[in-house]
């Protein structure tokens, strides 16, 4: 779709202005769309669960369909596309892309490892000894790269190329160490037969790929089926979409129309920006704020997730790439200063999309600890991306006036 405004000729009305023909378009290409309007259902979300139609929001989001509620459908559904979105972009990034060599991965592999361990840890430093809500851990441990990118792609031409490459990929190993969290924590009361189904739809998709075969349908068709058996093994069925992500063939990277991943990721990533995570963030973020005071903020739970978003992920991504660099690991991306490291660092504090999806895993029967993580993800992430853009300008006049 071309980007730029329409021609008009004389049979149009010319009162029509051609900017506000192109805007559509414009917005929904611009790479900060996706978090604008992630945000935007955020807080629609927010204000819905605070006003007289609160009672509809949550009993909807209970309605069952087809054995499951609205919300569960969201969470594990919906949620599983988002995650066949991440393991492509992984998969890509990987084998082609701007992971695929050690001096490309280095700086964001050591940026992302500082990100998930500093901000856990800080979190089960608040909680210690309370026994109900440490399986929290890892909620401030992942970096939403919808709502940062978007950020940061606010701030236009007053950052260089580089830093928004060095965010996606530490974003997308930061994704990768989530699902890695996801599988080995997070799961429970596993069913040895559904198990072994799930184990044998894996082998049948490695088989496809094995044998060349580059048609979606039936890898597709399969990731269906293995969703339904990872859904009643106890393995969350979200880790679906990584495991189909990781069987589909790459093909040719340099040619769309001969890679079945490439062309996949393509179509799939307008409806999971625009839709899949909208929903999602629509059905999470409302948490009504009738009788939380501001004491509230200070209960172990909201207090170590916004600790560690805005302390832990600063501190940790912006530590450890600094080691790194200092001892000759690795290096600054091209054209930034330290300051603008710092920055991107903030702004990884953000861990809205992820953070919620784990902190749902964690306390799945405590309601109140889910509400009391959102509180806590609302405050650390809006605290991180005033922070990290406040700083990054500053950066942008101090090298504009060096």
């Amino acid at each position: 779709m071309s980007l730029d405004p329409p021609r008009l000729d004389k049979t149009h009305d010319h009162r029509k202005s051609p900017f506000a023909l192109a805007f559509p378009s414009r917005f929904f290409a611009a790479e900060s769309a996706g978090g604008l309007i992630l945000m935007a259902f955020a807080l629609a979300a927010l204000v819905v669960a605070n006003s007289p139609w609160s009672a509809a929001y949550f009993s909807t989001l209970q309605i069952k369909v087809l054995g499951l509620s609205i919300e569960h459908w969201v969470n594990d559904g919906l949620m599983a596309v988002f995650f066949l979105l991440v393991g492509l972009e992984i998969k890509r990034e990987m084998l082609a892309g701007q992971l695929s060599n050690w001096s490309q991965r280095s700086l964001p592999g050591f940026a992302a490892l500082g990100g998930m361990l500093l901000p856990a840890l800080i979190y089960i430093v608040v909680n210690w000894g309370n026994a109900e809500t440490i399986d929290g851990w890892a909620i401030p441990a992942a970096t939403d790269i919808a709502f940062a990118l978007g950020v940061l792609s606010l701030l236009g031409k007053r950052v260089p190329i580089s830093l928004k490459i060095f965010l996606s990929a530490l974003a997308i190993l930061d994704d990768l160490g989530a699902v890695l969290i996801i599988a080995l924590f997070y799961t429970s009361g596993l069913s040895i037969s559904m198990l072994l189904a799930s184990l044998g739809v894996v082998v049948f998709l490695m088989v496809l790929n094995r044998c060349g075969v580059k048609r979606l349908f039936p890898y597709l068709a399969a990731g269906g089926l293995l969703w339904f058996f990872m859904l009643q093994s106890g393995i969350h069925a979200t880790l679906t979409g990584v495991i189909l992500a990781l069987c589909i063939p790459l093909g040719d990277p340099n040619n769309e129309h001969r890679s079945p991943l490439l062309y996949l990721e393509e179509k799939m990533h307008p409806w999971v920006a625009f839709a899949v995570v909208p929903i999602f963030g629509f059905a999470n973020a409302g948490v009504s704020l009738a009788g939380i005071s501001p004491n509230n903020l200070i209960d172990p739970v909201p207090l170590g997730v916004a600790l560690g978003l805005l302390v832990g992920k600063q501190l940790g991504v912006f530590g450890l790439a600094a080691l790194a660099i200092r001892f000759g690991l690795a290096k600054l991306p091209e054209g930034c200063g330290w300051l603008q490291l710092y920055g991107v660092a903030l702004l990884c504090g953000i861990g809205f999309t992820m953070s919620l999806f784990i902190g749902a895993l964690a306390f799945p029967n405590a309601p109140h600890l889910v509400d009391e993580v959102k509180v806590g993800v609302l405050l650390g992430s809006i605290l991180s991306a005033i922070f990290g853009v406040v700083v990054l300008l500053r950066a942008r006049r101090q090298r504009a006036s060096a």
